[in-house]
């Protein structure tokens, strides 16, 4: 298979041992995770699912963006899960492989449970503490946030209250996704670590000419620090939920879905170069 004949929305890329693994789903109301796996980044195997619930899972409907990341050795898998009678939140899910079979590390989310959460995504900071940033929707609080909350060592469990970094207003360009003046958009952080050191990280919003993926800053190269946001986007148009990753020759690479339109979403692949500690397209 290629990219071209994979539907995937807020694809996620993790390299691991010489071989490309990209999360996501097979159609859009899927409730089930699935694995495609690649050596080229071209040619990919057809998918195989990770995540199917387990009975008793709480979670019936919009699962969303899984990524997956290595920690002490094992992989955790970070997704937005929903229930009619629940917010939206991320869970954490844990397996001993990157294609192997994920499982509910605790019986409940990570996020705050009166807050309608998503796109939790793992950092781990200069002194090797867990945190986990995501975004508390704008579909609650009308101007979106990106938030963070420190992990214990085991990631079962929030240890700190939510720090907010930036919201959706901070960006200059920010328009409403709805034509209202409640609706601004935080979707997608990712943090990444410039070779100039600094601490960046890409998220997603709306502007005049649509999804865009855009840059924020931290101040002292660390979660902790203050965050600001770029007025320049990275990607202006038909943009769509990414993040970032180096390939095996060292390249650095964004992956995104383009459209913003089901169900025609595909992951897009662009490379990346940084200069002066900015980012653009190669």
């Amino acid at each position: 298979m290629q990219l071209k004949d994979i539907y995937i929305r807020d694809p996620y890329i993790f390299p691991y041992c010489g071989v490309y693994y990209m999360y996501g789903k097979e159609r859009a109301d899927a409730v089930c995770f699935c694995v495609y796996k690649s050596r080229d980044l071209k040619e990919w195997d057809k998918s195989l699912k990770v995540f199917v619930p387990p009975a008793g899972f709480w979670a019936t409907e919009d699962y969303w963006a899984p990524e997956v990341h290595e920690y002490k050795g094992r992989f955790y898998m970070f997704a937005s899960f929903k229930a009619p009678s629940r917010c939206r939140a991320t869970q954490i899910l844990v397996s001993d492989a990157p294609d192997g079979c994920f499982v509910p590390l605790t019986d409940h989310p990570v996020t705050p449970p009166e807050w309608e959460c998503l796109d939790g995504t793992l950092y781990t900071d200069k002194n090797g503490r867990p945190h986990i940033v995501f975004c508390h929707e704008w579909t609650q609080i009308g101007n979106g946030t990106v938030c963070e909350m420190e992990l214990s060592a085991d990631l079962k469990t929030a240890v700190s209250t939510p720090r907010l970094l930036w919201s959706a207003s901070d960006y200059s360009g920010v328009v409403d996704a709805r034509n209202d003046t409640v609706s601004k958009v935080t979707d997608g952080p990712f943090l990444h670590r410039l070779k100039s050191g600094e601490l960046i990280a890409i998220w997603s919003s709306f502007n005049k000419n649509g999804y865009a993926v855009l840059i924020a800053r931290s101040d002292n190269g660390d979660v902790d620090g203050i965050w600001t946001v770029d007025s320049e986007s990275l990607i202006d148009i038909n943009g769509g939920h990414g993040m970032v990753f180096n390939t095996f020759s060292g390249k650095t690479m964004l992956v995104m879905h383009r459209p913003n339109e089901n169900p025609y979403e595909r992951a897009v692949l662009l490379e990346l170069k940084e200069d002066n500690g900015r980012l653009s397209l190669q």
